[in-house]
């Protein structure tokens, strides 16, 4: 006798190419509607990030086993071009993946802001060094960011303080529409650094000036401080020769 829970819909997995045709042709539809997509378009085959910020958000997703079943397919479909249109905006993503069906998927990642406490953990780190801030004026993260980021209690959200939702009929945690999507933020994130801020809630050039501010600061309140760096009359006399 057949029971209802034994009625399982099942899904085809499209080839590589099925999904690449379906792609180009959802975006020509697009474009003849002058839909403005901006698509992910990953580094390589192989390698989908290049700064180690963009590789670091990849790393962060791939250390949570609540995301491990979906990744593999998430990285599959971002490489292969599915990943049509993403948007990163105050606080959340808007996405279009394309998957089996004709239409692509509407996904909308939404994600907590930064605490107080871990921003003003990322203004001090950055106002250790000049050369941390010299790189966010270049638009870059400095490297010292890097362990900030990623430690344990790290400025990468964690799964609580991340939703999302698909239109596809999926009924898994994460799909593998937002996991392409999850990986195209890292895309975006090597693209320009600072849509991390927006993806937090924080105002990145009030950022800057924040830190340019502390480190100011910081440095007149050392400027009357003796440091082993200058060089007094007495040492240039015995070094130089000089009277």
């Amino acid at each position: 006798m057949s029971k209802y829970w034994d009625d399982f819909t099942k899904f085809s997995q499209p080839t590589v190419a099925e999904l690449k045709a379906r792609a180009k042709q959802s975006s020509e539809n697009a474009a003849k509607k002058n839909l403005a997509y901006e698509p992910i378009e990953p580094f390589t085959r192989r390698q989908i990030c290049t700064s180690w910020w963009g590789k670091a958000w990849c790393e962060n997703l791939e250390r949570y086993a609540d995301y491990e079943s979906r990744l593999d397919r998430g990285r599959r479909y971002v490489k292969n071009g599915t990943v049509l249109d993403l948007k990163i905006k105050k606080g959340k993503v808007e996405a279009r993946v394309q998957g089996t069906r004709k239409t692509p998927y509407k996904i909308e990642i939404r994600i907590s802001p930064l605490s107080e406490e871990k921003c003003e953990a990322i203004i001090e780190q950055c106002g250790r060094r000049i050369e941390n801030m010299e790189s966010l004026i270049k638009g870059e993260f400095p490297l010292d960011l890097k362990e900030l980021f990623l430690a344990k209690d790290g400025l990468f959200p964690k799964p609580k303080e991340i939703s999302f939702n698909c239109s596809c009929p999926d009924w898994a945690l994460m799909c593998k529409h937002v996991a392409a999507a999850m990986y195209g933020i890292g895309v975006r994130l090597d693209e320009n650094p600072f849509y991390f801020f927006e993806l937090r809630g924080i105002d990145a050039d009030k950022f800057i000036g924040v830190a340019l501010e502390s480190k100011v600061e910081s440095m007149l309140a050392n400027a009357d401080r003796d440091s082993e760096r200058i060089i007094r009359d007495a040492d240039l006399t015995e070094l130089f020769g000089v009277i």
